[in-house]
This record gives C-alpha cells, sequence and structure tokens, in this order.
C-alpha cells in the first residue's frame, strides 16, 4: 500500500509540474483558414500584442480540454446531428520543449445551429511526446462572436461548407455525361453510310 501511495505521489507531483509549463507557454502564434478568408487570419500568439485574444478563442474552442483532458469532461460524446455549415481550420502553435515547434489543428464551425463547434483529432502529438486528447466541443455564441471579431465573416460565406461538395460533383458528371453523349453522336454522323449501287 506504501509504494501505491508513492507512486501515485510521484505521479502528481509530475503532472503539477509538467503540465502547467506546458499550458503556461500558450500559442506563440495561430493561423485560422476557410472560406471568405482568404490567404487566412494570423492570430497574435501569447505576450504579444493582440494575444490574449488568441487565449480567449482558444479557451472558447475547448483548446484545453481537447489537448490536455479536463475533469468534468466537457467534450461531447460524437459528432453533432445535422449540418454544421462551413468548415475553418484553426493551427495553433506551440512551442517545443527543445525550442522547436508543433503545431495543433482544429476545426471550426462557427456558424452551426444551435451553437458553434469544435473538432479535434484524437493523437496530435506535442511538447515532445504528449498527444491531444481530441473530441468534439460545444462552443455556443461566445466562440462565434470571437471569431467574427478576429475577422471572419459575421453570416456564412455562400457555397461554403464542412462537407464534401455534393452540387459541385454532379454538375461536373452531368457535364461529362452530356459531353460524352455528345462525342458518341458526333461519331456516328460522322460515318459515312451504306454505299447505293
Amino acid at each position: 500500500m506504501t509504494r501505491l501511495a508513492l507512486a501515485l505521489t510521484a505521479a502528481g507531483i509530475l503532472v503539477a509540474l509538467v503540465v502547467p509549463t506546458a499550458l503556461g507557454k500558450g500559442a506563440s502564434e495561430a493561423t485560422i483558414t476557410g472560406p471568405g478568408l482568404g490567404d487566412g487570419l494570423s492570430l497574435a500568439g501569447e505576450g504579444q500584442v493582440g494575444g490574449d485574444r488568441t487565449m480567449r478563442i482558444a479557451e472558447a474552442a475547448g483548446f484545453f480540454p481537447a489537448v490536455y483532458g479536463q475533469t468534468p469532461n466537457p467534450m461531447l460524446g460524437a459528432r453533432p446531428q445535422g449540418d454544421l455549415g462551413p468548415r475553418y481550420t484553426i493551427v495553433y502553435v506551440l512551442p517545443g520543449p527543445s525550442g522547436g515547434a508543433d503545431r495543433l489543428r482544429q476545426e471550426l464551425y462557427p456558424y452551426a445551429e444551435p451553437c458553434a463547434v469544435t473538432h479535434m483529432a484524437k493523437g496530435q502529438r506535442y511538447y515532445g511526446m504528449q498527444r491531444t486528447v481530441g473530441g468534439w466541443f460545444l462552443g455556443c455564441r461566445t466562440l462565434e462572436d470571437l471569431l467574427v471579431r478576429a475577422g471572419l465573416p459575421a453570416t456564412p460565406p455562400a457555397g461554403g461548407s464542412g462537407d464534401f461538395p455534393w452540387t459541385i460533383a454532379c454538375a461536373v458528371t452531368a457535364f461529362l455525361v452530356v459531353l460524352s453523349a455528345g462525342i458518341v453522336l458526333g461519331v456516328r454522323r460522322s460515318r459515312p453510310g451504306p454505299v447505293v449501287a
């Protein structure tokens, strides 16, 4: 029993030392890309002018529980139902333990109804051998408002969608069918008819 208590205490001390160090560094920068943003939006990192806005976006997007885990766990059990609207991506650049940098990707669905939603893939590596917890998170209107203030359009861009563009695929398929039919008809008409003696 004493060994178990010592092991748990040592693990607790290790977590108390390592996790705050990782959290304390924060993102050195972040970039949001997606419909209507052109080359994307660059967000200042921790300690820079505007870096506090990036931290608020990260908090509202569920970055911390998605990366480090949290109790109680605020992450959703599965993807929310329905159309989530246009998908954006935010890439956070985190300082690594050896002077390098780690990039963590999070998908943003700011116009989802009734609330903005985010998703982070499980297992992204950061700070050496640490891995993201991942999952879906309900960001609600706070996240949408913060993203709009950062430069996202106030309303969803026309034609933007987080899902595969089936309308474009259907239009291309229809065009190819008509083109093929035209080629076949053209070949048939260009063949010489039977010779009449």
